[in-house]
């Protein structure tokens, strides 16, 4: 296999997974719709998606959704049209299963073969090369790649066939959306109510409530700190839909997906799309008295410090 691999998507995590790559000594060829993105994160500049497909046995895809992916892959001259026998097209977005089992089918026809590996971590376990990646495929295409995507993960789980990785991907993704919703309205309560809000997170991280929202998001958000750089509201509703998607497939009741579709849907429309999911606790506290858990008091508008 050639030694240049080659990586589409280069934005919030892929940047930060291609300046591993980079840092590890490897040689990056990179594309991405905005060229300030590829120069941030020092990788080879391609001109196109067919450029870094012709020229890498390995492209590692990170892309905002399912439609994005199949746009890259099945364009006119896209990776599909200048894929090759023994290619590997390794999917690191948040996919819909399903589509991604489709493009599998398609690329296999060319002899090119796609793994799904859904990541989890976020930004900071991105910029750490600490991810944890859930891969779908078969066991000799994953130890083919590891040893490029160990670069930039602390731990990867072979989930099983193709679709199996973004399969238990938007699973975890549910259950962060669950936490940190439920989390955010309780903190908003805990404020309302006069409570210390570190001693309550001190509680809840001793008791059964503890989450990873209470254990690594709350404990800076208090203090102001919304960890910027990580899942928007408007990517965090997009994976819980296509959660409610995947079990509705599965014949599957989803009692629970309310939750967190109220909480994200209020952020959206309060005008939170496009900042971190974090900031649902912001949204909460607008229509509850606009409240703001940090800096000990309540704020008169929108925060977005």
């Amino acid at each position: 296999m050639t030694s240049t691999v080659g990586f589409i998507g280069l934005g919030n995590m892929g940047g930060r997974m291609a300046r591993c790559l980079v840092s590890a000594g490897y040689d990056v060829l990179g594309y991405d719709t905005r060229p300030q993105n590829v120069t941030a994160c020092g990788v080879t500049a391609a001109a196109s998606v067919a450029e870094v497909t012709r020229t890498c046995d390995v492209v590692l895809l990170s892309l905002p959704e399912s439609k994005v992916v199949e746009a890259v892959i099945l364009d006119e001259d896209g990776v599909l049209a200048n894929a090759r026998e023994g290619q590997v097209v390794v999917d690191l977005s948040t996919s819909a299963p399903a589509s991604t089992v489709r493009l599998h089918e398609h690329l296999a026809e060319v002899g090119a073969t796609l793994v799904d590996a859904g990541i989890s971590g976020g930004a900071a376990a991105a910029e750490k090369g600490m991810l944890t990646l859930m891969v779908g495929g078969e066991p000799t295409t994953l130890e083919q790649v590891r040893p490029v995507l160990s670069v930039f993960s602390a731990d990867i789980f072979h989930c099983g066939r193709v679709g199996a990785g973004h399969t238990a991907k938007l699973l975890n993704n549910f259950l962060n959306a669950i936490a940190l919703s439920a989390t955010a309205e309780v903190m908003v309560a805990g404020r309302k109510a006069g409570l210390d809000l570190q001693v309550l997170l001190d509680v809840l991280n001793t008791s059964s409530g503890v989450n990873f929202a209470t254990q690594n998001r709350f404990p800076k958000i208090i203090h102001g700190d919304y960890l910027r750089g990580g899942l928007t509201n408007a990517l965090m509703m997009k994976d819980v839909l296509a959660y409610v998607d995947l079990v509705a497939g599965l014949g599957l009741a989803s009692p629970n997906s309310a939750a967190p579709l109220a909480s994200f849907g209020l952020a959206l429309q309060l005008g939170y799309a496009d900042d971190i999911s974090n900031t649902v606790v912001d949204a909460i506290g607008d229509v509850s008295g606009r409240v703001r858990i940090h800096d000990g008091a309540y704020d008169a508008g929108k925060d977005r410090s």
